[in-house]
């Protein structure tokens, strides 16, 4: 019997929320690279040797209110980008890759030596560069994949926020959807 998408269930494929990295709104960006780094060493997955990517953020409660991802890390050693587009690239308008490194020098980015800009940025909070997740970015955890796959297309995610009963039980993660998708076209071939 053949197992497809609509068969199979985000809760198959997801990382339970006890796995991954977290930190509270009232922490540094310090201290949540090292919350990645600690979860990223402990993490054992069988479906893929993706490491985790993103932080998860928590308010008093324990409730998720946001997510920082590797990028916003980046982002967040230069405060100017903040003033600049939002979460898009300038390819994303059309410009070249010559216009945007005459943006890098009109605008002094990166100006400060990487060990003073790298201190700086690491004792901001990081509710100044998370992320807060849309409508879009929540799935149940007895979604099938194929409404999965169509939420991270759609919405261009990097992951989803798997939830039970309103509350977030897990991750589904781009990199893992690829991996299981990638090993049933495998198998399609090798039959």
């Amino acid at each position: 019997m053949e197992v497809g998408m609509k068969s199979y269930a985000v809760k198959d494929l997801m990382v339970p929320l006890s796995e991954y990295a977290t930190v509270t709104e009232d922490a540094t960006l310090y201290e949540a690279v090292l919350a990645l780094e600690e979860a990223q060493e402990k993490f054992d997955d069988k479906h893929t040797r993706y490491s985790h990517r993103a932080i998860l953020i928590l308010d008093k409660g324990g409730n998720i209110v946001g997510k920082l991802s590797q990028l916003d890390v980046l982002r967040a050693l230069e405060p100017k980008y903040q003033k600049m587009i939002q979460g898009k690239g300038l390819h994303h308008f059309g410009f070249a890759k010559e216009f945007e490194q005459s943006i890098l020098e009109k605008f002094k980015l990166f100006a400060n030596p990487l060990d003073e800009t790298c201190r700086k940025a690491a004792e901001n909070n990081v509710k100044e560069f998370m992320y807060t997740p849309t409508e879009g970015e929540y799935v149940s955890e007895d979604a099938t994949l194929d409404l999965a796959i169509h939420q991270l297309i759609v919405g261009h995610h990097q992951s989803l926020l798997v939830t039970r009963d309103k509350k977030i039980v897990g991750i589904l993660r781009l990199t893992d959807v690829f991996a299981y998708v990638f090993h049933a076209m495998k198998a399609c071939f090798e039959k």
